[in-house]
């Protein structure tokens, strides 16, 4: 199963970025509900379809806070 991570909102897209650093458009429409900035996607390319990864999505936001914090403090 392939991941994305939502980097950024341009217009009706959401800008991801796949582990190899390639960027995909995705209209925000396709996007699960309540989708947003840093989270992690899953994509299922058989059923076509994208699910937030909460557990893959709360590591990096923890991973992000603690650099944050060693940085700043």
């Amino acid at each position: 199963m392939k991941m994305l991570i939502i980097d950024r909102f341009e217009g009706t897209y959401a800008i991801c970025e796949d582990k190899e650093q390639k960027f995909y458009a995705i209209e925000t429409s396709e996007l699960p509900q309540g989708a947003r900035e840093g989270d992690v996607l899953d994509v299922d390319d058989t059923q076509g379809t994208l699910s937030i990864n909460a557990e893959a999505t709360a590591q990096r936001r923890s991973k992000s806070k603690k650099l944050q914090d060693k940085l700043f403090h």
